[in-house]
């Protein structure tokens, strides 16, 4: 299987330098060591690959000796740092349609996160996955993501916006002043999810700054940057599955629904690029099992039943099948060769 390079804004590394500065540690050397000048960091819009990014906030931690170094970029950030993007998520009416916004436009932010919402009873669950990490570890830029989201909320919403707890998969570091400092709820570690858990009232509260013909204009923008690409159908596709396939709805007319569009019309703008639904779908499924099976300890069972399968032996065969190995024998050659 040849290996997708997933890109993101440089953006997701606004205020690396200073933050490093903050701890008495100097980070352009670090940036030109691996090809980026820090002046590169200004144009928030350049690409550079995810796993780069990752690996230069893993780096970035290390040699300033501090575990919460994503954490400490996420109190800097501002709405600004989501690019076109945030023109449309700050006139949104409240934190369920901007989580959608984050959802529906994923493609012009960041391709490796994963954004689900799930509920139960009046329970909510906001998850935050790094799918398209690398093996240098996701920590930091797991940790960059949660405290991004929290801040942007708590930034609209102020003291209206206080999630019951935010959860990591990882675990706790030495000192978790920061991490109280930043969220002021309790916060869990190697838990079974990365991300904030709130009431469903908490994402019917009305944004004060909501603006519906703003939002409209906004909109209209986003989707002619969309348009603007040849192959945005492609990725649009890709990021809807990534979202939609851990909730179990993923049917065509799922994606199509959630896109916008006619399942006929999705149809001839795929044939038109060269792939159809299935293909797509069968590519991201196997990106993500992948991901999964070397970045994650969660038994067989419960990836297959996350990726969508009937049980762990039809997807065992799939993953035969698309793979050549075994899950149980492509996670262990994984681990094998990340030591």
């Amino acid at each position: 299987m040849t290996k997708r390079t997933v890109f993101v804004r440089t953006a997701v590394l606004s205020n690396l330098v200073e933050v490093a500065q903050s701890l008495n540690f100097d980070a352009r050397p670090l940036l030109r060591a691996h090809g980026l000048p820090a002046a590169l960091l200004a144009d928030r819009d350049h690409k550079i690959p995810v796993e780069l990014a990752t690996q230069l906030l893993e780096e970035a931690a290390q040699l300033s000796c501090n575990e919460s170094f994503g954490l400490l970029m996420a109190q800097r950030r501002q709405l600004a740092d989501f690019g076109a993007v945030s023109l449309l998520l700050i006139h949104q009416p409240t934190i369920r349609s901007m989580l959608s916004i984050l959802q529906r436009y994923q493609y012009l932010m960041n391709q490796s996160l994963l954004i689900s919402v799930e509920e139960f009873d009046d329970v909510v669950v906001i998850r935050e996955e790094l799918v398209f990490g690398g093996d240098a570890g996701t920590r930091q830029a797991t940790e960059l993501a949660v405290g991004v989201l929290h801040r942007m909320f708590a930034m609209l919403f102020g003291s209206q916006w206080r999630p019951q707890e935010v959860h990591f998969k990882h675990d706790a570091p030495s000192d978790l002043s920061i991490h109280r400092s930043v969220f002021a709820v309790p916060v869990r570690f190697r838990s079974e999810i990365s991300g904030v858990v709130c009431s469903a009232s908490d994402l019917d509260r009305l944004n004060p700054q909501a603006d519906v013909e703003m939002a409209r204009y906004a909109q209209r923008y986003l989707d002619s940057l969309l348009e603007a690409k040849a192959d945005s159908i492609v990725e649009e596709v890709r990021n809807a599955l990534v979202n939609l396939i851990p909730g179990g709805r993923f049917a065509l007319v799922d994606v199509a629904d959630h896109l916008g569009m006619q399942v006929r019309q999705l149809q001839r703008q795929l044939s038109a690029a060269g792939t159809t639904y299935g293909e797509l779908l069968s590519g991201v499924r196997t990106e993500l099992a992948c991901q999964y099976l070397r970045n994650s300890s969660s038994p067989l069972a419960d990836i297959s039943e996350y990726l969508g399968f009937a049980s762990p032996s039809v997807f065992a065969r799939w993953f035969r099948r698309n793979v050549g190995e075994t899950p149980s024998s492509w996670r262990n050659l994984a681990g094998q060769s990340s030591v």
